[in-house]
């Protein structure tokens, strides 16, 4: 399974495709990192994201917690504070870290409602890179606002050997936003379809990243088909491949849904308990009648990796299609 602890909904950012800067959890109603001994070990992939997560004084604590339930560990952040990612970086050195910025210095900045963000930002990526940390990278949020920066920062993440994660804009309860909206799909389907293309064309020295590169065009030909208004192309398995933790410590399908599907709470019960629960299979019954048809990485990645003949036959179709100098076709 895949876990994603979403730590604080605090954040010193005033990104205007997410408020929850808006609504801030208080630091003393947080959950105490001890009750998160109760995830269960093996996790393949297990995110620490906000908020900001940063802003948490325990975060080390929660991190140590955290590293041992997880084969991959990953934190998210906007990358503002470098000292305390410089520390993190030099205490988990196999940790996963994904930047997220929207563009290059001005968009960024503007989209992000935070001076000098990129700034920061790309400070914080050097002194990682400084360290030796491997799975470092940067992470946008694609819109019709900032598509022109999509291919510089593509550009700009292989000639630095980043990593490069890309999702889109999406309502639900956990960005406290309903009205986020793809105003120019025009210009978005042109776009995406040239930077789906560049994936596939990948020229990264690693061969790991290049890899990446393929299969991350298949997860922004589900982003077209999301932001097009288009059914998911694979069925999405949250609340049983999958999980979230909200700051208040309760146990959560995923982030997508209009309201927070609960599935128990670790403050009071074991991990066991609550995902055997009647209100588990409740929760599960709501995610399998869903119609949100949501494509965010903690959803997208998992139903991937159980359906991988999909992905895998796509890739290679657009592969042999360019090879033959054949335009790609970017349906799933």
């Amino acid at each position: 399974m895949e876990c994603a602890v979403i730590t604080t909904y605090r954040c010193n950012a005033r990104c205007k495709m997410c408020y929850s800067w808006a609504n801030p959890t208080k630091p003393e109603e947080e959950f105490r990192p001890e009750i998160l001994k109760k995830i269960p070990e093996g996790m393949v992939r297990l995110n620490v994201t906000g908020g900001e997560p940063t802003l948490r004084k325990d975060i080390i604590e929660i991190l140590e917690i955290l590293n041992t339930k997880a084969k991959k560990l990953e934190l998210s952040t906007n990358g503002y504070f470098t000292k305390i990612l410089v520390d993190i970086g030099k205490r988990f050195p196999d940790i996963r870290i994904r930047i997220s910025v929207e563009g290059l210095p001005k968009l960024n900045d503007e989209l992000r409602g935070i001076k000098n963000g990129f700034d920061h930002a790309l400070r914080s990526i050097l002194e990682l890179k400084a360290l030796g940390l491997k799975d470092i990278g940067f992470a946008i949020v694609i819109s019709d606002k900032n598509i022109y920066d999509l291919l510089y920062l593509y550009q700009l993440c292989c000639s630095l050997g980043l990593e490069f994660s890309q999702s889109t804009m999406h309502n639900s309860f956990y960005f406290f936003k309903h009205d986020n909206k793809i105003e120019d799909l025009k210009i978005i389907n042109e776009k995406m379809e040239d930077f789906i293309k560049q994936l596939l064309l990948s020229k990264r020295k690693n061969v790991k990243l290049r890899i990446k590169d393929w299969f991350r065009a298949y997860i922004n030909a589900g982003l077209i088909r999301y932001m097009n208004g288009k059914e998911r192309a694979i069925p999405c398995y949250a609340g049983t491949e999958s999980f979230f933790v909200d700051p208040w410590g309760r146990i959560l399908a995923c982030n997508g849904s209009e309201s927070p599907w609960v599935m128990g709470d670790l403050n009071t019960q074991d991990f066991d308990e609550v995902w055997h629960s009647v209100e588990a299979s409740k929760v599960r019954e709501l995610v399998k009648n869903c119609k949100r048809n949501c494509w965010m990485t903690g959803s997208s990645v998992p139903a991937m990796r159980k359906n991988i003949i999909q992905p895998f036959y796509w890739v290679l179709k657009n592969k042999i299609r360019l090879l033959l100098n054949r335009p790609i076709d970017v349906q799933i």
